[in-house]
């Protein structure tokens, strides 16, 4: 066999997205330049890896075998690489992160200094929600997970990276509307998040101690939809203040004072107890003791103050 590493990662890709044209797109590559490498990948093989019915391109069960025995290759590959650069005195390898949604308005701030400081670093941060991020957490998928409330079920280790406060938010047109005296919880339109979500279950746990009946409920897919819908006047609804900084200073949301409000948990970077981490994420830990403070300091005075 003759067949190519960019062979390979093509072949891969053509698997992932079941279809030429976004395997083209995904890896900037013309249509035909892609059907050439496959069509010279496939004849390598006494077996097909690949069928066409209809318009639709199915993978077959020895193709998707081979594409697992690829992926694995080219890890390989990538670790005799960063072998390479390890003898070499320099930082390598890959560091994995989790990122709950609302998340993903602060981690990339804390990321920018150590990976333009190692270039050698491969990164990978999956932005999902929090029942994916205990899923990979409990998988040993990655290396770390940003969370705001702890899973009580797993052993951690932890890193507390700052506060993290929920505001009960509506438009300025609505809370206008409200009648004095009126509770918003009794008679307003409440918008949540979806089932799983740690901004959710913050919402449900306060209405529940207080023992709201709920009278008319929205549910949104991710923080930026709800954010969306909050600021269109469709209802009030319990959010993170780090995901509507820009809002609030646009003035499309306002924070509503309210007895027991805001809900208060801590920004936490969690991995498993027991788990052996390594020199790369070890030396991010290192990276976040030394330069926490600082990144604070510069980009997020307005949520800690």
């Amino acid at each position: 066999m003759h067949y190519t590493l960019h062979q390979l990662q093509i072949f891969i890709e053509i698997v992932k997205h079941r279809s030429i044209t976004r395997a083209s797109e995904s890896l900037f590559l013309t249509q035909p330049a892609v059907s050439i490498q496959l069509k010279k990948f496939q004849e390598q093989f006494p077996l097909p890896l690949t069928e066409v019915v209809g318009r639709q391109l199915y993978v077959t069960d020895f193709g998707e075998e081979i594409a697992r025995t690829a992926i694995n290759i080219l890890e390989q590959i990538k670790e005799m690489e960063h072998k390479v650069q390890r003898f070499q005195g320099k930082l390598a390898g890959t560091l994995k992160i989790s990122v709950v949604s609302t998340g993903k308005y602060l981690m990339p701030y804390f990321l920018s200094g150590f990976i333009d400081e190692h270039p050698q670093i491969e990164f990978k941060m999956d932005v999902t929600n929090k029942q994916r991020v205990i899923k990979d957490l409990e998988e040993n998928l990655v290396d770390f997970a940003l969370v705001s409330v702890l899973p009580e079920h797993l052993s951690l280790k932890t890193f507390s990276i700052f506060k993290n406060e929920l505001f009960l938010v509506g438009n300025k047109k609505r809370i206008n509307k409200l009648k004095e005296g009126e509770d918003i919880f009794m008679s307003q339109p409440l918008l949540y998040r979806e089932s799983g979500s740690a901004t959710r279950n913050a919402m449900e746990n306060f209405l529940k101690a207080n023992e709201y009946p709920i009278t008319k409920r929205i549910e949104l897919t991710s923080n930026e939809a709800l954010k969306q819908a909050v600021i269109a006047g469709l209802g009030f609804s319990i959010m993170p203040k780090i995901g509507i900084k820009n809002a609030l200073e646009m003035g499309l949301i306002e924070t509503v004072d309210y007895p027991g409000l805001p809900i208060e948990t801590k920004w936490n970077l969690v991995w498993l107890k027991n788990k052996t981490l390594t020199p790369v994420a070890q030396a991010y830990i290192d990276y976040l003791s030394d330069n926490k403070s600082n990144i604070i300091d510069e980009h997020f005075k307005w949520v800690v103050s």
